[in-house]
């Protein structure tokens, strides 16, 4: 998609620090940041939301858990908690309609909407 923001840093048409480039998925700290340490990681490939993957790519989905649990380990952050979290369309809130996840930590979270 040649507007997308995140297919543009996949093509490294736009400059982003890639703390982890796997086959299927990337990740780089969020320019906007929530947390002391907050990544983002994403598909190579184009989904705009999360509905629009298949089972066949349910692959790129565990490439992305196995990424964002290197990537706690390389922060410090395996141990003492990080939040993952993936927003799905608007109502989800999601404002980047590439599927992204979200990797946040180094302070304590506030509770969340589920248990």
């Amino acid at each position: 998609m040649e507007s997308c923001i995140f297919c543009r840093i996949v093509k490294k048409e736009i400059p982003a620090n890639l703390l982890y480039e796997g086959e299927e998925a990337i990740a780089f700290p969020d320019v906007s940041p929530m947390a002391p340490v907050h990544l983002l990681i994403i598909p190579k490939r184009h989904f705009s939301h999360l509905g629009e993957m298949a089972d066949k790519d349910l692959g790129i989905i565990q490439e992305m858990y196995k990424a964002a649990q290197l990537l706690a380990k390389q922060k410090g952050v395996s141990e003492t908690g990080y939040r993952l979290a993936m927003n799905v369309n608007r109502e989800g809130g999601q404002s980047v309609f590439h599927v992204h996840l979200h990797l946040l930590a180094g302070r304590q979270m506030g509770p969340s909407l589920v248990g």
